[in-house]
Formats: C-alpha cells, structure tokens, sequence
C-alpha cells in the first residue's frame, strides 16, 4: 500500500477535528479534511496573488489573504 503525502500533515489536522469536538478521528478523515483545506487555501493563495499583481506588487501581504478569503 502506496502512503499518499499530504501538504497539511495528520497531527494538526486530527488536533483541529478534537477541538471542534470529535472524541476520535480516523485516518481517512483526517486525510480528507487536509486535501479540501489544501484545495481551499489553494483558491484563497491564487486570488491573494491576483490581487498582489493588480496593485502592481510582488508580495502578498495580509491584507491580500484577507480579501481573497471573502470571496
């Protein structure tokens, strides 16, 4: 059995799931939440960069992920 790598790794993400109050998370879950939190972040990343270009800059900056999250 291949072991599928993961940007966001198992630990953090199963902590995330036992704060919002799971008593146990398997590990399919915990894979599943990390590649949407990857895909999200990834739409939100691409939308800062946007916004960074369109000002005429190089760097993101926190107002840029702000934005972009509230599309």
């Amino acid at each position: 059995m291949q072991r599928k790598t993961t940007i966001i790794p198992k630990a953090p993400v199963t902590r995330i799931l036992v704060q919002a109050g799971a008593k146990r998370v398997s590990d399919k879950a915990a894979e599943t939440l990390s590649e949407i939190v990857k895909e999200i972040s990834l739409k939100i990343a691409t939308r800062a960069v946007q916004i960074a270009h369109h000002s005429k800059r190089k760097t993101v900056q926190e107002e840029d992920i702000k934005l972009a999250a509230k599309d």
